[in-house]
């Protein structure tokens, strides 16, 4: 088969199914007929430098850098046509082919939750999603996700992106409420993952920060990667002066204040509180919550990079995911979706003098 280079193609073998009514969710085929999926990447002149498994994490939705490290040790994966290294600096126009190995047979159970649906066309859905509500089943949270929920309102979605996660472009936090578009056919799926990977998805979250944030507007540009210690949590990992290098990944969020809140906390000091809208150019694991507290202004309510214990009533970070903009796969129109401030967040404000 001739593959002609292209910035995300995806091959997968042809393997007929049977329609379930228990919505299994067959992550690889089984039949004698069954092949690996491929997965071939042109690298863009923005990533030119880059190391080849951390960018290989950026292109794969939801699979980690020791997965991938494992399959370029394996010799999955292949540069130009020859064996890739992890610690190999992808450059322009190179080829990457990933030979992504089966994955074991699963099952995803379709729930009757309800779901705030904003927008549903033949090709996608987007999705005011509550906090509190994991995006896809994980180890500890196998049921009451947005996934299970996606998969009673349309049991078609199933095996979408060939993932556990059927459907699934991107991710919000559990405790993140906002928006979230999910992908209804294959081609949908890769059309918003180019548009995803080329940045050119536009997303603005609003987020209330502790303290007074000086300047009030500008641009965060600090490279984020796991925590050396805390393996649980990111952190912003400096430039080697030595080597001119970090160990994290580009990761810049533009944000401008749109409010400054006081109150009088139970100590009975006062507490001042910055609202910003923040646009995430990068898409890094907790970038914005991250960010803030690595320039001294946690979000408020987050209990892993802020505050143990919080200086304002709330039950969970104050991050909601307010707008998103992209095209639609059928048109090519471009689509933004707003989704005010929930209850929840909103009064906390209300109790604040502005």
């Amino acid at each position: 088969m001739d593959l002609q280079p292209a910035t995300i193609s995806t091959i997968f073998a042809f393997c007929p199914l049977p329609f379930a009514f228990s919505l299994r969710y067959l992550l690889a085929a089984t039949c004698s007929m069954n092949e690996t999926p491929l997965k071939t990447f042109t690298v863009p002149a923005d990533a030119d430098g880059e190391r080849l498994d951390r960018w290989l994490v950026e292109q794969l939705t939801g699979r980690s850098r020791s997965e991938i490290q494992r399959w370029i040790d394996e010799g999955r994966v292949r540069v130009d046509d020859k064996p890739g290294k992890s610690g190999r600096r992808v450059e322009q126009g190179q080829r990457i082919t990933v030979d992504v190995p089966p994955t074991q047979e699963t099952e995803l159970e379709a729930e009757a939750i309800p779901l705030a649906v904003l927008y549903e066309d033949s090709d996608l859905l987007v999705i005011d999603k509550p906090a509190g509500m994991v995006v896809h089943p994980a180890p500890g949270h196998m049921g009451g996700t947005l996934v299970n929920a996606v998969l009673h309102h349309d049991p078609q979605i199933e095996g979408v992106g060939g993932e556990k996660r059927p459907g699934i472009v991107h991710r919000l936090d559990k405790d993140t409420s906002g928006l979230i578009v999910v992908a209804k056919n294959d081609r949908a799926h890769r059309h918003l993952q180019r548009q995803f990977a080329s940045r050119s998805v536009h997303k603005v979250y609003i987020a209330l920060l502790e303290g007074q944030i000086d300047p009030e507007k500008g641009r965060i540009a600090a490279p984020i990667g796991r925590h050396p210690v805390e393996r649980k949590r990111q952190a912003v990992l400096p430039i080697d002066p030595h080597t001119g290098e970090s160990k994290g990944r580009a990761a810049v969020t533009d944000f401008h204040t749109i409010g400054l809140y006081s109150t009088r906390l139970a100590s009975g000091q006062m507490g001042n509180f910055s609202l910003v809208e923040a646009v995430i150019q990068t898409g890094r694991t907790h970038q914005i919550r991250v960010h803030f507290a690595w320039m001294k202004h946690p979000v408020v309510g987050d209990t892993l990079y802020g505050y143990r214990k919080q200086r304002l009533p709330i039950e969970r970070q104050f991050l909601h995911a307010h707008k998103l903009r992209f095209r639609l796969p059928s048109s090519g129109e471009e689509r933004e979706f707003i989704s005010p401030l929930p209850a929840d967040l909103q009064s906390i404000l209300d109790q604040m003098a502005a």
